[in-house]
């Protein structure tokens, strides 16, 4: 074999075995359906996205006014409801501007013991399902320095961001052995509106990884349609040079 066809193969072997430690080889993940064509949901992850996570998360491979564009957003919903990042001289960022926050990463490493990763590639990476699955599964752990877990990814060096919208959760055992996770204190949300959220958080973050899905469905169609008709066409003129052949 090749050394460089066996790089590869290791490379791939090394990534899902990565991925599959951070799960847990005892989690099982949550199934979720996004909608990347749903523009309201994503408007809404967006929103989710700036006013809770980008505090410490970039999308340092998009731009404001794109998203803006894609989203359906007009120049001032932008600036309101996405842009709260500053520049050296405390003005807000301006919409050509990529997505970064003003968290260094010296900080970032004195703040959690690691500067908080870039987002924008992270569903790609992971799954719109552990993502998912991973958001709706903090938990009060004491003996962390933020005094929170994740039954996802254990010992997480992270605070929960949303904890005021789901509230909290503690482990719970059932009397067959089973753990769960309980909300003992309530958040804004109801737990059905909580999931709702995710949903919409993780939409957001799936077309962030990929924004040409929204156009490569749709080019998409096109081709199917253009070889469908070059097939017709093709039929017929291979029997148009064919019938007097016996």
């Amino acid at each position: 074999m090749k050394p460089s066809i066996l790089l590869f193969l290791l490379a791939v072997v090394t990534l899902v075995t990565s991925s599959v430690q951070a799960a847990g080889p005892s989690v099982s993940l949550d199934s979720v359906k996004v909608d990347v064509d749903d523009r309201i949901s994503l408007q809404r992850g967006a929103r989710l996205f700036a006013n809770y996570c980008m505090g410490c998360h970039s999308l340092e491979y998009m731009r404001y006014n794109r998203v803006g564009r894609d989203l359906g957003l007009t120049e001032n919903q932008v600036i309101e409801s996405l842009i709260f990042t500053t520049d050296e001289d405390g003005e807000l960022v301006n919409p050509g501007s990529l997505m970064s926050n003003a968290m260094t990463p010296a900080y970032g490493d004195e703040a959690f013991g690691r500067a908080p990763p870039d987002l924008t590639l992270l569903t790609r990476v992971r799954s719109e399902d552990w993502l998912y699955t991973f958001l709706r599964s903090f938990y009060r752990d004491e003996s962390r320095p933020l005094g929170v877990n994740n039954a996802v990814f254990e010992n997480v060096g992270m605070p929960h961001p949303l904890w005021e919208l789901q509230g909290w959760q503690e482990k719970r055992e059932d009397a067959d052995g089973a753990v769960r996770l309980q909300v003992v204190e309530p958040g804004t949300m109801s737990g059905p509106e909580y999931d709702r959220a995710i949903r919409d958080l993780v939409a957001f973050l799936s077309y962030m990884a990929e924004p040409t899905q929204l156009d490569r469905q749709r080019i998409g169609i096109f081709a199917m349609l253009f070889l469908l008709i070059f097939v017709v066409l093709a039929y017929l003129l291979k029997k148009e040079y064919w019938k007097d052949v016996h």
